[in-house]
């Protein structure tokens, strides 16, 4: 009976079972689109979460890099400090010692200034020394020559003068000559020369006129004789030479130009 029923019931079941197997089939389809989806979901998800980690990752790297730059970046900046702190410190001692050198420069050059004004003050002085030096012995030899001219002038008349006749004077004489050529040959050896004025032209620095003679013999303003001897030492005069010039002769006027020059001028008078 079990059986029967059994064998009764299986044609309804099999009735039953194209629906149930669509639903089936269906829900199965269902069920595996889920699963793709769901598979598809997952995958994206983890494609999303690998995007994000390596995008994280990247970020870090980035970070990372940041980091790195700006430690970089600071440590540059510090050496950047220092070295300008020490090009600071240099510029400031090398403007330090270029102060020192130019006033060392200065001091130097003051010293030279002042040495070179002393040296040209010693110079001056020792030239101012010698140059008085030398005036004051030209001087003292200037007077003393000028106090024994008149002692050679007196030998020089003497020997002009006197005329000696005996052996006794001509024995003076030539013993005071001697002294005379002793005392002269002194005189050059100090610097004294005689002036030899005949023949030249009057000139006030070295002559002094004492006469003055009409002739024709000579230019006018000539020295025609010397009168009294005139001495040199060196350059300078000792003592000016007396000397005649000439001058040109007035015209000769006869009785008659006499005569005439007398009329006109007791005419002038009348008038």
């Amino acid at each position: 009976m079990i059986d029967e029923q059994k064998q009764q019931q299986t044609p309804s079941e099999t009735q039953e079972n194209p629906t149930d197997t669509a639903e089936a089939t269906n829900s199965s389809e269902m069920s595996s689109e889920n699963k793709v989806q769901e598979a598809i979901d997952e995958t994206q998800n983890t494609q999303s979460d690998t995007q994000s980690d390596t995008q994280s990752v990247e970020a870090t790297d980035v970070s990372g890099q940041v980091a790195d730059e700006t430690l970089e970046d600071d440590s540059s900046t510090a050496r950047d400090i220092e070295n300008e702190a020490i090009i600071a410190t240099l510029q400031q001692e090398n403007a330090n010692l270029k102060k020192l050198l130019d006033e060392k420069i200065e001091q130097s050059n003051g010293a030279k200034a002042q040495y070179a004004r002393l040296a040209a003050d010693f110079d001056n002085f020792r030239k101012r020394t010698l140059k008085e030096k030398e005036n004051l012995e030209q001087q003292s030899k200037k007077s003393v020559i000028i106090e024994l001219l008149p002692v050679v002038d007196n030998f020089e008349r003497a020997r002009v003068q006197i005329q000696p006749s005996t052996e006794g004077e001509k024995t003076i004489h030539s013993s005071y000559q001697g002294v005379y050529k002793t005392l002269v040959d002194c005189l050059k050896r100090l610097g004294v020369s005689a002036m030899r004025p005949e023949g030249q032209e009057f000139d006030p620095n070295f002559h002094e006129a004492m006469l003055r003679e009409p002739t024709d013999e000579h230019p006018e303003g000539t020295v025609i004789e010397q009168l009294m001897r005139g001495y040199m030492l060196g350059e300078q005069v000792l003592r000016h030479a007396m000397v005649k010039v000439a001058v040109a002769k007035e015209p000769m006027i006869t009785s008659e130009e006499e005569e005439q020059i007398t009329s006109e001028d007791a005419v002038a008078d009348n008038g």
